[in-house]
C-alpha cells in the first residue's frame, strides 16, 4: 500500500476523532482537510459525490468518506476507509451498552440518565425540523409528510417504511415532466456489486428462518434496515425504536433514548448507534455475545450502504439524467421528514408527561435552533445535571 494510502487512512481516523455534529457537519470538514489541505479531489466531485449519497439508502456521510476512498484507491482502500471511521464510535456505543448492563445486573440506579432522555427527544425534534425545511418544498411534499408521518406513527410494523418510502417515490416520480429533459443516456451497468448486495440480504434472510440463530437474524434485521435508510442517522431512528423496542422489545424505550443520547454526543458515524442496540440485544449471553451483537449489527447496518455506492458509482452520472429518478427524490425525502416527526413523538411517549421532562424537550430544541453550542457539549451538561441533582 503507497504512502499516500496511509495518510489518507490517517486523515479518515482524524475526521472519526474529530467530526461532531452529523452528516452536515462531516461533510464540511471533509471540504476542508480532504478537499482544501490535502486535494484527494475537487470541490465539485465532493459535492457530486455527497449528492449522490443522500439519495441512496444508508450512512450519507459514511458512503461520503467510503466513496472517496474507492476513487483514490479502489475498493481495498475504500473497505479500510469504513472501517477506520466507524470503529471508534461503534466501539465506544458498544462499551457504553456493556456498561448500562452491568449497572442494571448490580441494581445500580440509572436515574443519572433522566435528563438525557427528554433531551434525546429534543435532538429527534430539531432533526425533524431541519431535514423538513431542506426538503419538503411544495405542496404535494407537505401533504406527504403528513401522511406519512400520521401512518408511521399509528402502524408499527417494520415493513410499513420501506412501503411508505416506496409510495413517496412513485406518488412524485408522476411529476417527472416538470424537470427538464436531458439527452445522451445510456446507460453501462456493472451488476456485480448488486448482486452480492442481494445475495448477502437472501442469504441472512434463509439462514435467519432456517437455524433461528440471533446474531444471524440480528445481522440480518440490521443489514434490512440499512438498505431502506434514506436521509442519514435520523431517519434510522424511527425505524429502530418501531422494530426493536416496540415489536421485539430487545431493549427498553429508556435505554434506547440514552443510547441515543449518547451517540449525539461522540463524533464520526450516527449509525454506529446499532452497536449499542444489537449489544443490548444479546445481553442474555454475556459479555462476549454482547460483543458479538455489536459485530454483527455494524457490519449489518454499514454493509448495504457500501455495496450500493460501490454499485451506483459507475453509473451515477447517466441515471441522474432519468427525469423519473429526479422526480422521485422529492416525494421519499417527504416520507424521511415524515417518519422523523413521527419517531420525536414515538420516543416522548414513553416519557413521564411532567412539566421538567417536557421543557428539557423544548430548551434542547431551543438550544440547538437558536445558539451554536456543540451537541457534545449538551449532552454533557445532561449527565452532569444527573449526577447532581
Amino acid at each position: 500500500m503507497s504512502l499516500r494510502y496511509y495518510i489518507f487512512l490517517k486523515d479518515v481516523l482524524l475526521l472519526a476523532l474529530t467530526a461532531f455534529g452529523g452528516p452536515q457537519a462531516h461533510v464540511a470538514m471533509m471540504f476542508r482537510l480532504l478537499v482544501n489541505k490535502r486535494r484527494y479531489l475537487t470541490e465539485q466531485e465532493l459535492i457530486e459525490l455527497n449528492a449522490l449519497c443522500q439519495i441512496l439508502p444508508g450512512p450519507t456521510s459514511t458512503q461520503t468518506l467510503t466513496a472517496i476512498g474507492y476513487r483514490i484507491g479502489g475498493p481495498n482502500l475504500a473497505y479500510l476507509t469504513l472501517l477506520v471511521w466507524l470503529l471508534p464510535a461503534s466501539s465506544i456505543m458498544a462499551a457504553a451498552a456493556i456498561g448500562i448492563s452491568y449497572l442494571q445486573e448490580n441494581n445500580i440506579s440509572l436515574q443519572f440518565l433522566r435528563f438525557i432522555q427528554p433531551m434525546a427527544v429534543g435532538f429527534v425534534s430539531y432533526a425533524a425540523y431541519a431535514i423538513s425545511t431542506k426538503v419538503v418544498n411544495t405542496k404535494l411534499a407537505i401533504g406527504i409528510m403528513v401522511v406519512s408521518g400520521i401512518l408511521a406513527y399509528f402502524f408499527h410494523s417494520p415493513w410499513v417504511y420501506p412501503l411508505l418510502l416506496l409510495a413517496g417515490g412513485a406518488i412524485t416520480a408522476l411529476r417527472f415532466r416538470q424537470h427538464p429533459q436531458e439527452k445522451d443516456k445510456k446507460l453501462h451497468i456493472q451488476w456485480a456489486n448488486f448482486i452480492l448486495y442481494v445475495g448477502v440480504l437472501i442469504t441472512a434472510a434463509v439462514l435467519g428462518g432456517a437455524t433461528s440463530s440471533l446474531p444471524i437474524r440480528l445481522f440480518e434485521n440490521f443489514y434490512r434496515n440499512g438498505s431502506l435508510v434514506f436521509g442519514g442517522g435520523q431517519v434510522l431512528i424511527p425505524l429502530m425504536f418501531t422494530e426493536f423496542v416496540d415489536f421485539k422489545e430487545y431493549l427498553s424505550a429508556e435505554e434506547f433514548l440514552s443510547g441515543f443520547a449518547i451517540v449525539q454526543a461522540l463524533p464520526g458515524p450516527v449509525f454506529s448507534f446499532c452497536s449499542f442496540i444489537g449489544n443490548l440485544a444479546m445481553r442474555e449471553h454475556g459479555v462476549w455475545g454482547q460483543l458479538l451483537g455489536s459485530l454483527v449489527a455494524t457490519v449489518g447496518i454499514f454493509l448495504p450502504g457500501t455495496f450500493l455506492i460501490f454499485f451506483v458509482i459507475r453509473f451515477w452520472d447517466d441515471l441522474k439524467k432519468y427525469r423519473v429518478v429526479r422526480a422521485s427524490l422529492e416525494g421519499i425525502s417527504a416520507v424521511s421528514s415524515g417518519m422523523v416527526v413521527a419517531a420525536a413523538v414515538m420516543l416522548y411517549r414513553p416519557i413521564d408527561n411532567t412539566p421538567l421532562n417536557f421543557g428539557i424537550v423544548v430548551a434542547t430544541f431551543c438550544l440547538l435552533l437558536f445558539t451554536r453550542i456543540p451537541a457534545p457539549i449538551l449532552i454533557l451538561v445532561g449527565f452532569a445535571l444527573g449526577f447532581i441533582f
